[in-house]
């Protein structure tokens, strides 16, 4: 349905109208990240700065002491600090940390910290954890209380009376988020009352008043600085232990310190997203209805609670009972990661909508479709399926076996999210004597295209080209923005710099006004020309009238507004993998996701989010997985070595179809979406391929053969 139009004041223009917005616009950044120009935190560099490091105890558990004296005594380390004391709690644990003139000494600096422990009893797996006499990770215990929903006693009804019933177990292990730029801050604080804190955050705002604090400082004294930053993907929403850190140590050397996380700390101790293990009972009847669905999670956070997701995932049984709890292991804690839960309960839901499919012999789009009453799901898993060649594909209500030694399939899931922003972000928008104008709001760009879209949504209301714009962002002196997850920032930052361009538009007009002999409503700002609506031939270009401002140039200020953003997207996913039936491999053909966004205001930044999200989820379906040496108590792949990610030799084909039949007329995030229903997409369509069901991620070549081989046993 059509999204209300406001009449009262800014409002989104019809999308056959729009110059700038909603036209496919290059990123303001991609010049200077391509000649390595582009400025992160790492790459900071402050007259008498010092390089920091972490320090742990290399044991996942321990009773330890900290003696920093042997660190101290080398050359050129200058400060060192304790950051806890007694007992770790997980493996990977910031113990202390060191500054130093040099990388390499602060390196020297943290292997000569003396660390005297002894290993406390540790559980790791969920094994261990769940065995009798584990030792305790949290004070309520290993497994936290069971959190039920629905109606058990008629789902086990329903189920008993279903034509065809399955009983499995689904596992999704933890992932790691791998972003570019490890965590970390560049702490530039020299004795004073003022300090300035370039941090790899998701959160600028967020980031001066926890510094102040570790600092002893007055908040409004300190400053965040977020220029480009190197990926966050819910994992950087604070200062964060080397943020802590960094402070600590600049405060006791009166000198700048930069302390960023090694690789091996990032994937040790920076969040992942959690795990899970999911037993579904699901129950269908012939007819292709769902009738029955149960299932039973258990989260995989570390020492956190873990991420649980919807229940049941959209689809639309008879009658569904959900149970969740945690098994808490002496691991860090989980940490949001895009779309927080959605895709493990996506990938047990999903795989068991398929394999009910298969039972009642229904082809699994019509399957879908038929226990999904919103028509939005339905159009776009019809389009996905169109341009995944489904209609042509032999394999639609059962799966193949095979051509000789290769097998090809496909395989369809569907996501779900809000998308909306939220109140507390604000912008400026100023037009100076020369021309220019500068869009000015604090929010930091994760690499999203943040500042493009700011240029665009002034240059739309001022009738500019984009280029004609100024985007000033990722500062806390500017104007505040919001901590960019969940999707939100679109949907948050949109409407104030909307308003603030409006505005800005609105007082040009009234000065403009006498100037061209016309009522400030017919003054019209097109094409980098200003005019009378009456008069369109006769008018000034942009710089005439700019030229004719005050010293102090004009403009105008925005708040948010929650009618120029919305909620709620949909989302379907299709994936074509062809299968190695020797050797297991399974290598992805080609992945199309169809979402819809409202007005989509930059459809090539759009669409990049989109691919990136499928890549991410061909990660977590065939790559990714934590390691872990139960008994050692080691992170066997914690570097980018050993932890394996999609490299450009596994990037398929890509098709991001926006959704063009939402006809909202306001924005809406698509940030997280797009990454829910890959992994779930790719496991059925390897099913899909050869009958070869994995029920646990990732799906490694050896699994496939493990299924390939059961398959043959059992005839």
């Amino acid at each position: 349905m059509k999204g209300a139009r406001r009449t009262d004041g800014p409002a989104w223009p019809e999308r056959d109208t729009l110059q700038v917005l909603h036209h496919d616009t290059p990123r303001r950044s991609a010049k200077d990240k391509v000649r390595g120009a582009a400025l992160y935190s790492h790459d900071r560099r402050v007259p008498g700065m010092l390089y920091g490091r972490l320090v742990s105890v290399p044991v996942p558990r321990a009773e330890f002491e900290v003696d920093l004296a042997p660190a101290l005594a080398i050359d050129g380390v200058v400060a060192a600090v304790k950051l806890r004391e007694g007992e770790t709690q997980f493996l990977g644990q910031a113990v202390a940390a060191v500054a130093a003139e040099t990388p390499e000494l602060a390196e020297d600096g943290a292997r000569a910290v003396k660390l005297t422990f002894r290993e406390l009893p540790f559980a790791i797996t969920p094994d261990q954890a769940l065995a009798e006499g584990a030792p305790q990770v949290r004070r309520g215990g290993n497994h936290s209380k069971v959190r039920p929903k629905g109606d058990e006693a008629a789902t086990e009804e329903a189920l008993a009376a279903s034509d065809a019933v399955i009983d499995v177990t689904y596992r999704v292990p933890v992932q790691h988020h791998v972003c570019l730029e490890t965590h970390g801050v560049l702490c530039d604080y020299r004795g004073g009352d003022e300090a300035t804190i370039y941090a790899s955050t998701q959160m600028a705002f967020g980031i001066p008043g926890a510094a102040a604090e570790v600092l002893g400082l007055d908040e409004k004294n300190v400053r965040c600085i977020v220029e480009h930053m190197g990926g966050g993907f819910g994992s950087k929403f604070s200062l964060d232990t080397p943020g802590r850190a960094a402070c600590l140590l600049a405060k006791q050397a009166g000198r700048p310190v930069q302390l960023l996380n090694t690789r091996t700390d990032e994937f040790r101790a920076a969040g992942n997203r959690s795990g899970s293990i999911r037993r579904v009972r699901a129950g269908a009847n012939e007819d292709g209805k769902l009738t029955a669905l149960r299932i039973e999670c258990e989260k995989l956070g570390g020492i956190g609670r873990g991420a649980g997701g919807p229940r049941p995932y959209h689809y639309e049984p008879g009658a569904s009972y959900f149970e969740e709890r945690a098994i808490h292991t002496h691991t860090d804690s989980s940490r949001a990661m895009r779309a927080p839960g959605h895709p493990q309960a996506a990938f047990a839901s999903e795989s068991a909508i398929d394999e009910l499919a298969y039972r009642v012999g229904v082809d699994l789009v019509a399957f879908r479709k038929a226990n999904l009453s919103d028509p939005v799901w339905h159009r776009q898993l019809d389009r996905v399926a169109a341009e995944i060649g489904w209609h042509d594909h032999p394999h639609r209500s059962a799966p193949g076996r095979g051509d000789g030694w290769i097998a090809e399939g496909i395989g369809f899931a569907i996501s779900a999210w809000g998308g909306g922003g939220h109140r507390g972000a604000e912008a400026s928008v100023s037009i100076r004597p020369d021309g220019g104008v500068a869009a000015m709001i604090g929010i930091q760009d994760l690499g999203t295209g943040v500042r493009t879209l700011v240029a665009m949504i002034a240059a739309e209301e001022l009738g500019l080209r984009a280029e004609d714009v100024e985007p000033r962002i990722g500062d806390t002196i500017l104007p505040p923005g919001v901590g960019s997850g969940g999707s939100v920032t679109t949907g948050s930052i949109s409407p104030p710099v909307k308003i603030a361009s409006y505005n800005a538009r609105k007082a040009f007009a009234e000065h403009l006004a006498s100037i061209l002999d016309c009522p400030s409503e017919r003054v019209r700002f097109q094409a980098r020309r200003v005019f009378d609506a009456d008069t369109p031939g006769r008018g000034l270009t942009w710089e005439e009238a700019c030229r004719t401002l005050p010293k102090t140039g004009i403009g105008g200020h925005g708040a948010w507004d929650a009618k120029l953003q919305g909620s709620g997207v949909h989302g379907a996913q299709a994936a074509r993998v062809r299968v190695d039936l020797m050797t297991g491999r399974v290598r992805v053909l080609k992945m199309v996701c169809c979402q819809d966004s409202g007005l989509v205001l930059n459809p090539l930044t759009w669409r990049s989010q989109v691919n990136g999200a499928m890549i991410q989820g061909l990660g977590q379906a065939l790559f990714e997985e934590r390691v872990l040496d139960a008994d050692l108590g080691l992170a066997l792949n914690a570097g980018l070595g050993d932890y394996k990610i999609p490299g450009t030799e596994e990037i398929p084909e890509l098709v991001a179809l926006i959704d063009e039949e939402d006809t909202r007329e306001f924005p809406i995030g698509v940030g997280e979406p797009p990454v829910i229903p890959g992994p779930a997409a790719i496991a059925n369509a390897v099913h899909n391929a050869c009958g070869a069901r994995v029920r646990s991620l990732p799906i490694t070549p050896d699994k496939v053969l493990a299924a390939l081989a059961k398959l043959e046993k059992e005839g």
